[in-house]
């Protein structure tokens, strides 16, 4: 079985309302045809790279190519598990989790985004909750870092309920224009003392060798309240 070779494979995070996992490959088309149908408005750019500026086929070809990107080229010192996140068997969106040399640096980084039907109720920061928490109590993270634009309040707004701290500013173009960009950390501490959702973790044992990881500091178990 494909598992048996690439266990990310098996690998469910589950929260009140969602599961993240892998998609197979209809469901990566469900992915793609969320995309297209839009992510955002017109006035605003949340991602550094405009993907999401391109045409309908455009965006949906690019999640496609994302995922096969990050899946055929991971490798325990540079991954990134760009996960779908399902809500009631449906895809509403995708998490993203990545790290260089996560066995020395113990850092990770997340960035994510929501088809427009499902924005404004609380997905955005359940499912980050849920990477999160498999970075630090699965993995063994020591910080976790991401970041947004000053106009991104809603991810602005998630970093602030979930613990994250101020941690610089950073200059990006976008769409021809200087851009300021607000960076943003998370300590084990800081996660720690904003837990407040359950989260369910299955099939992680076997992938830890890909993370570059023994696993967590021995408080991690399959279900546990964040």
């Amino acid at each position: 079985m494909l598992i048996d070779h690439w266990p990310l494979f098996g690998l469910r995070l589950s929260t009140p309302r969602l599961e993240l996992r892998l998609p197979h490959s209809d469901e990566l088309a469900e992915l793609a045809d969320l995309a297209a149908a839009g992510v955002h408005g017109p006035e605003m750019m949340p991602f550094s790279s405009a993907w999401t500026d391109l045409p309908p086929v455009g965006r949906a070809r690019a999640v496609i190519q994302q995922h096969c990107l990050r899946v055929g080229s991971w490798t325990p010192d540079n991954w990134s598990l760009n996960l779908a996140v399902f809500k009631n068997g449906r895809v509403v969106g995708a998490q993203a989790l990545a790290a260089r040399s996560f066995d020395l640096v113990r850092e990770v980084n997340t960035a994510s985004w929501l088809g427009l039907p499902h924005q404004g109720r609380g997905l955005g920061t359940e499912m980050r909750a849920a990477v999160l928490f498999l970075a630090f109590a699965g993995l063994g993270a020591a910080e976790a870092t991401t970041g947004a634009f000053l106009d991104n309040t809603a991810s602005l707004a998630v970093s602030r309920k979930l613990g994250y701290r101020h941690d610089g500013t950073e200059r990006r173009i976008v769409r021809g224009q200087a851009t300021i960009m607000r960076r943003l950390r998370l300590t084990r501490e800081q996660w720690e003392a904003h837990r407040t959702l359950e989260i369910d973790t299955v099939g992680l044992a076997p992938c830890l060798p890909l993370f570059g990881a023994a696993g967590g500091d021995g408080t991690f178990s399959s279900t546990a309240s964040i």
